[in-house]
Order: C-alpha cells, then structure tokens, then sequence
C-alpha cells in the first residue's frame, strides 16, 4: 500500500484490488468489486461501485458515479460489470451503468474517452477509443458507439441506436436512429446533415478519401432507387476503398433503429 495516496475521508472497502500509484482523493468511496488500474486518480467525492474496473491513468472527478445498479426496472441484481478503459477523462457528476441480463451483462468504454459534465453511459452500451461526451451528453441503454465520436452538449441517443466511427452528433440533438460512420447528425428529431469533414480534416484523412467519401454519400442518399439498390451501386464503384466499405457494412448489419437520413436533397 506504500505507493498509494488514501486521503484519510475517503472510504476503501476491503476487497478492491487497487494498482500501483493509484490516488484516492477527499471523501471518495471505493467499493469491494472494484479494481482500480496503475495511476488511476480520484480527484474527490467520487464514487466508483458495483463490478467495476477502471483503467490505467484513468481521472475522475467529483460527484461522478460509476458503476451503479442500472436504471433498468427489469434488473434483478445479477452480477453484471463496467469496464472503463486507460488514460479517460471521467468529469464532474458524469455516471456509469454496468449491463444487464437482457443487454450480455457488461457495458465497455474504450481508451482515451473523454465524458464531460453530467454525461451520462447507460447499460449494456459499447464505447469505442477516443470518444468524446461533451457537457450533458446522454447515452441510453444497449449503444453502440465507434472510435472517435463526438457527441455534443446537451445531445441525447436513443436506446439501441448505433453510432458508426468518426460520426458527429451535434448540440442539443435527439438521434434516435443509426448514424453512419464518419456521418453528421444534427436536429431534434436529428437528420444526416453530411458527412463530419472537420473531424476527419482534424484525424488526418486525405484529401482523396474525404473526395471519395462525398462521392459514395452522394450516391448512397440519392432521390433514385432504394436505399438497397444505391448501396450495391456504391459497392461496385468503391470495391477497393476500404472507408467506404466501412459504411456499407455498417448499413448491411442492420440494428433496431432505422437509419438516418438526409431531410432534404440539400443535404445529399
């Protein structure tokens, strides 16, 4: 225990499984099943419960709950857990849901993620790498969210829904359908408004691979044909392009949410 920094309000249950260097500030609460990686820090009145591990380097701040019962009126107490991932940024009242026995029991949040103030992870959700919650973002349960989201203040995602890799929701948004990735939502009730060019100018996509990405999104909300035929069309024309290959799996795999989809053609 000589490398840890207990602050003496905070409260340790026996049985967590604490690693090296791991910080636990002021009045904080760390519960039995709980395994808190190397270098992990509890800034204050934090509180991390249930089945719960976080990981290396990982900071949460005050007043965040992690890890407790769900907010699912069907969950019966199973033994289900969070996984956080290394080196996130937990802010202010942010919370975490583990899973459920009707979502596979776990819920996941990759590395490098960062939840803002008062965002909100609900049960059996899946998070990707390098995402990012801003302030409010609400996240309901049984999500899919891929690498390097973004979802904006204030922007609420309906259970289920899926949301592909490098997407943008934006402020205020209520998505209750699947977002493609690399696509932008924007709205209440939120419409695909384009693809997030600023996003992957930011993560270094060439300029040939955001000029081919707008060709297949050109094609794939087309006024012509269905959704199924302008698919295979984009399948053709794009057979070796693996970005937009990416897109069209994510379209054939299908969720229980339809997708998103322009409002208008000023969108395509």
């Amino acid at each position: 225990m000589a490398d840890h920094h207990i602050h003496p309000s905070a409260i340790v249950e026996a049985g967590a499984r604490l690693g090296a260097g791991v910080k636990i500030g002021p009045y904080s609460i760390v519960g039995a099943d709980v395994t808190l990686g190397d270098g992990v820090e509890l800034i204050s009145h934090a509180v991390v419960a249930g089945r719960t591990t976080i990981g290396a380097r990982t900071r949460i701040f005050p007043f965040a709950s992690i890890g407790h019962q769900p907010q699912d009126l069907k969950f019966k107490g199973e033994p289900s857990t969070l996984s956080v991932g290394a080196d996130c940024i937990i802010r202010e009242g942010v919370t975490m849901n583990p899973g459920t026995e009707g979502g596979g029991m776990v819920t996941t949040i990759g590395d490098r993620c960062a939840f803002l103030a008062n965002s909100h992870v609900g049960h059996d959700c899946r998070v990707g790498n390098n995402v990012i919650f801003s302030n409010g973002g609400l996240l309901a349960g049984h999500c899919t969210v891929g690498d390097f989201v973004i979802i904006g203040g204030g922007a609420g995602i309906i259970q289920f829904a899926r949301i592909g890799p490098h997407a943008f929701v934006g402020g205020m948004s209520g998505l209750e359908n699947d977002l493609i990735p690399y696509g932008m939502a924007l709205g209440n009730r939120a419409y695909l408004s384009g693809l997030n060019i600023v996003g992957l100018q930011r993560r270094g996509f060439s300029r040939q691979d955001i000029h081919d990405l707008r060709r297949a999104y050109r094609m794939l909300f087309a006024q012509e044909g269905t959704l199924a035929e302008r698919a295979e069309d984009v399948a053709q024309s794009f057979k070796d392009h693996p970005i937009v290959l990416e897109i069209l799996e994510f379209i054939r795999a299908g969720g229980k949410r339809s997708l998103c989809t322009p409002r208008n053609a000023a969108e395509v």
